[in-house]
Parts: C-alpha cells; sequence; structure tokens
C-alpha cells in the first residue's frame, strides 16, 4: 500500500514540463506541455501549450463557428493524432489558491463551462504527447526536461517560445546562454 500511496504523489499530473535547451526533438524543441495524466506503470498524457495555429477551432471546424467554441485558440497539442483535438479549459478561483484543470472536456461540458465561469481559459489543442510507462521519467533523468507547477502568472503574459523562455529562466537562471541562442548557431 505504502508503495501505491508514494507513485501517486510522484505523478507529474497537473504540472509542467519544460523542454531543456539540448531537447532537440522537433516534436519538443522549446516548448512547455501540461501534463494532464501521469503514473509510473501507465505513462503520461499531455499537450504542448506554447505553439499556438494562430487560427480559432470555428476557423479550422467551421460546425463551430457560430457556437460559444467558436473563438477557442488552437494549438498545436503533439505528434499523436494531429487530426483530432482535445478540448481544455483551467481557471484559478482565488478562493482555493489552486487551479482547476478540464481535459478532454465534451463539447457540451465546454460550453457550460464557458457559460458557467467568466475566468476560464480555454484552449483547442490538435493531437496531444504521449509516453509509455517509465518514459518520461527516464527522460527527465536524462536532462531533457525540467518540471515546474502550473504558472498562472506566465500563462496569461506569454505565449509560443516566450513563454519557454520564460518558464526554463526561472527554473534555472544558470541556462541564459543556452536559452537566448538561436535554433540555428550558424545564424548567429
Amino acid at each position: 500500500m505504502r508503495d501505491l500511496e508514494q507513485k501517486e504523489a510522484d505523478s507529474l499530473a497537473g504540472q509542467l514540463l519544460v523542454s531543456l535547451p539540448q531537447l532537440h526533438d522537433p516534436n519538443f524543441s522549446r516548448t512547455v506541455v501540461l501534463v494532464s495524466v501521469h503514473s509510473g506503470s501507465d505513462g503520461a498524457l499531455g499537450v504542448i501549450l506554447n505553439r499556438p495555429t494562430g487560427t480559432t477551432i470555428g476557423e479550422e471546424h467551421p460546425q463551430f463557428d457560430l457556437s460559444k467554441l467558436g473563438k477557442i485558440p488552437v494549438y498545436e497539442g503533439g505528434p499523436v493524432a494531429k487530426d483530432q483535438f482535445v478540448l481544455a479549459a483551467w481557471r484559478w478561483p482565488s478562493e482555493h489558491h489552486s487551479f482547476e484543470l478540464y481535459f478532454g472536456a465534451s463539447e457540451e461540458k465546454m460550453e457550460e463551462l464557458i457559460e458557467r465561469y467568466d475566468d476560464l481559459e480555454t484552449r483547442c489543442f490538435m493531437g496531444h504527447s504521449g509516453w509509455s510507462p517509465r518514459q518520461l521519467e527516464r527522460e527527465i533523468e536524462q536532462f531533457a526536461w525540467l518540471t515546474s507547477q502550473m504558472r498562472f502568472d506566465l500563462l496569461r503574459e506569454h505565449d509560443g517560445v516566450d513563454l519557454w523562455k520564460n518558464l526554463t529562466l526561472e527554473i534555472n537562471p544558470d541556462l541564459r546562454i543556452e536559452v537566448d541562442s538561436p535554433d540555428d548557431p550558424t545564424l548567429n
């Protein structure tokens, strides 16, 4: 029983993965991933938070254009199932000092949440990111990722590579040279 409790305590669900500058996999280079599900025995699932497509769900899927969902921004969620979308929303109710995450919400649930909360952040992710059992733990041990608590202030103020840079430097300011270097050093 104690081992199960420890595994649950070590879950990264609800946390952010911040790719380290040396992670050159084009799927995850300079990304911030929200982990929605994680366990050592089942693996992990998440979405990339900082790759906006510049479109809305109404533009991508015309059947939503006139609905409450139509203006939700679309992000590239990851390399898995890019032809499917995942609806997600979160909010930080000040009275709780924590955040509420709605991941994989149905269209009906998302409309209900939009109607109910003025402070709701909504996103549509095309595809998702996934790791097999213990794969994410191995990648963290190999210094591919930093971890962080969900950050309301940074998510509101930054997007794209700027979000990645700010989170990386907040976690480890010693990475400034690597963070500020261009993707292609020959262009420097």
